[in-house]
């Protein structure tokens, strides 16, 4: 199907943009650590809330990269049995697995969003940097969303393939 085809092509435009905020965070995290490494060994004088930044950025490295890993095919996946069974039921097998992973995104994204207003209302903050933590949690709630479209995206081409003959 054409329009398919296009918000697939959008999937992964979308995905590929946020994987790049999360090689950004990996780049913060190597560079932290590698600052704090040579300051506290060499000059004895480490980064002030280094633990906190490296956590954070990891945050923002491991979620803004999970569209592109689903695309990608880099979960974990458990198809030995499935392969055995005839297409169709293939086809249902998997509309029913995106349509789940589809609602535990939904669901992940609005209780970020939740979240993300309860620290920022209780102005949360970690705990030696003091870098407020609502931004993180919306931004996860953000780096979520092209999962939902991706699973989205692969729940309608599975219920095309039952359909079709």
């Amino acid at each position: 199907m054409p329009g398919l085809e296009k918000f697939e092509k959008l999937n992964r435009r979308l995905s590929s943009w946020f994987e790049w905020i999360g090689l950004a965070g990996l780049l913060v995290m190597m560079l932290i650590t590698c600052i704090d490494v040579i300051g506290a060994k060499l000059f004895l004088r480490p980064v002030l809330g280094a633990i906190d930044i490296v956590q954070l950025a990891q945050l923002v490295a491991i979620s803004f990269a999970v569209a592109s890993a689903l695309i990608l095919g880099r979960h974990v996946q458990v198809e030995f049995f499935v392969i055995l069974l005839p297409r169709r039921v293939q086809a249902v097998i998997d509309s029913i697995i995106h349509l789940l992973g589809l609602s535990l995104f939904i669901l992940i994204t609005w209780r970020l969003c939740v979240y993300g207003y309860s620290l920022q209302t209780g102005e949360e903050v970690s705990a030696t940097a003091l870098i407020p933590l609502s931004p993180f949690a919306y931004g996860i709630a953000l780096a979520s969303i092209p999962v939902c479209l991706v699973f989205l995206q692969r729940f309608l081409n599975a219920i095309v393939r039952v359909v079709k003959r």
